[in-house]
């Protein structure tokens, strides 16, 4: 577990986790503003709201975590990486509804507000696993490809520069 731990604890996790953080935040931003305009100005309650907002915003949160965090540009998109990465979502989802339900029950009736700082306590709690899951299920396959492709463009190099006899 500690060495597991420790692939953290690196210079590239570390922007992993800033740019998975602000991806996180953009995402929070939109899915707020989708969630108040459904439950204040549509009136669908506080559980339709959360999912239809999720929903919207879960591919938005693909794109932007596989192009700038992941920085995974090849075209290279498999059913298995976006079921995969919808599969941690509707994870993520669950675990939000539960405590939005939770809060409810415990402190509710909640009004707007209490909702939104609900959701907003359960996407603090969920980011560091959702950073766990995208990086090593989500878009391990291609990231390890990555790399192998780096390396071998850096071997490759390297035989350029080596002089011969």
């Amino acid at each position: 577990m500690n060495k597991y731990l420790r692939t953290f604890a690196n210079q590239a996790s570390f922007f992993q986790a800033i740019k998975i953080g602000l991806v996180g935040v953009l995402n929070t931003v939109v899915s707020l503003a989708m969630f108040n305009v459904f439950l204040v100005l549509l009136d669908w309650g506080w559980f339709w709201s959360l999912t239809v907002s999720f929903a919207l915003t879960t591919f938005m949160s693909y794109v932007l975590n596989r192009r700038w965090t992941f920085e995974l540009k090849d075209g290279k998109v498999s059913g298995k990486e976006t079921a995969t990465f919808f599969g941690i979502n509707v994870a993520a989802y669950v675990l939000s509804a539960v405590i939005v339900w939770t809060a409810d029950q415990v402190f509710g009736p909640l009004d707007d507000l209490g909702y939104n700082v609900a959701l907003i306590f359960a996407a603090g709690l969920l980011i560091l696993p959702k950073l766990a899951g995208y990086r090593d299920v989500v878009f391990s396959k291609a990231l390890s490809e990555e790399d192998e492709s780096e390396s071998t463009e850096l071997e490759q190099s390297r035989v350029r520069e080596t002089p011969t006899a």
